[in-house]
């Protein structure tokens, strides 16, 4: 078999076979095929697409190429849950006890974020002496005991797909749905999780902009966990503005602290509840989604998932005084308030403007190198539909610089403000299954 073979038949739009697909990853593992050949094979794929067969397979031996976690040393039906990104998004520490008070183990690997805010694990590290690596013995036991732990994603995880994404990176085939749902899914299926439950992110501040191609994501996702004897389903959901009220580390920690001792945040809690609820039906917790959504709400307004948060964070070592009061959480030397140059309502926020204005003051990473600020971040005042008048307050940065004209001026342009009123956008805009 040779690899030009390959490449000319994907150019030429014809299917890849298991066998072929398989040689690829293996040789390019080995050094055996240099980095252009897989460039025009990534290319041809770009342009020419794959079925549903070849993904999966393409999944499959992305999966085989390193480690899977083996997590059957804990008790129960183990449900994962992922988000594709977006700006805000803390529904992590919410599920994720939440599911746990339900009865639900949950084992969780979660990456440190590159670009608007830190991912999961750096948002855990805002809390002090919070430990994100544990050996397997302490993370399995962890679970057993506490229903819940949340680690650092092992190096060695589907090692060809942080291969095959480098060179996406720099060969412009990282917007190819194949591509993109066998990256995800590859690492997902190698965590070693039963069922799976995909928030598909759609709108201004997602990966997939329009809602018609973060249904096509969605679909190709669920097939392959299906294909894969993985339960999977996945949520459409809107970031067509950011997920609550808090962008950064810290202040999403504090944020998701609010929901769980019962605030009512709504967008965050309806989507948090909404994922938790095909998590519970998956593992067989409840009959249906009216059952989980009302005995879900229920775990949350009597205080049990703020519980399993709290146990889940002294099990990892993490200081639970910041949690019981969340001023302690680290926060910024300054706090600026942003405000508004007309009057009206807001019709729309740029989602992806304001990560990058939480970027630029220090919450995410421009680069893998560069550190996080788990201080820094922003609070918005108003979301899309609220009311405005002129030279009132829309957001306050949290930073740590005296000077932040730039970053203002950035952040008042991510909204647009309208006289006629606007209706609220809708959280949830499809289940696929």
């Amino acid at each position: 078999m040779r690899m030009v073979d390959l490449i000319a038949k994907k150019r030429n739009g014809n299917v890849l076979s298991e066998e072929e697909i398989k040689f690829f990853i293996e040789n390019y593992m080995a050094e055996n095929i240099p980095d252009y050949q897989i460039s025009a094979l990534m290319m041809s794929i770009y342009f020419q697409g794959m079925n549903q067969e070849e993904t999966a397979y393409l999944t499959k031996y992305m999966v085989e190429s390193g480690e899977i976690i083996d997590l059957s040393a804990i008790k129960g039906h183990k449900v994962d849950k992922h988000s594709t990104g977006g700006v805000g998004d803390k529904t992590t520490f919410i599920v994720a006890p939440l599911v746990a008070a339900a009865g639900i183990p949950v084992a969780k690997m979660s990456g440190r974020g590159l670009g608007h805010t830190g991912g999961t694990i750096d948002k855990l590290e805002s809390i002090p002496g919070f430990k994100v690596e544990l050996t397997n013995e302490q993370f399995i036991y962890n679970v057993n005991k506490f229903k819940l732990s949340v680690v650092g994603q092992t190096g060695n995880l589907a090692p060809a797909d942080k291969k095959l994404y480098a060179l996406r990176d720099v060969t412009a085939t990282v917007d190819s749905i194949p591509l993109i749902a066998s990256s995800i899914m590859s690492k997902k299926i190698a965590s070693g999780a039963d069922s799976i439950v995909l928030d598909v992110k759609t709108g201004s501040g997602a990966f997939m902009k329009t809602l018609e191609d973060s249904k096509k994501l969605a679909r190709e996702m669920v097939t392959i966990g299906k294909q894969l004897n993985r339960n999977t389903i996945a949520v459409i959901s809107d970031m067509n503005q950011p997920l609550g009220y808090e962008i950064g580390n810290a202040n999403e920690v504090k944020e998701a602290v609010k929901v769980l001792q019962g605030e009512r945040i709504e967008d965050l809690r309806e989507l948090a509840i909404e994922l938790a609820a095909h998590m519970t039906i998956l593992a067989g917790i409840y009959p249906d989604y009216n059952k989980a959504t009302f005995e879900l709400s229920r775990i949350i307004d009597e205080g049990k998932a703020f519980e399993a948060f709290k146990n889940f964070i002294k099990a990892q070592n993490g200081d639970i005084s910041v949690i019981e009061d969340y001023d302690k959480l680290p926060t910024s030397s300054y706090h600026v308030e942003v405000t508004s140059t007309a009057r009206g309502y807001i019709h729309q926020m740029d989602a992806e403007t304001v990560g990058i204005a939480a970027m630029h003051l220090g919450a995410g990473r421009a680069t893998k190198d560069d550190s996080i600020n788990h201080g820094v971040g922003i609070t918005l005042h108003k979301k899309i539909g609220d009311i405005v008048k002129e030279n009132e307050v829309i957001a306050t940065l949290h930073t740590d610089k005296q000077e932040n004209h730039e970053i203002t001026k950035l952040l008042r342009s991510a909204f647009t403000i309208n006289e006629q009123p606007i209706k609220r956008n809708r959280m949830i805009y499809d289940v696929i299954k």
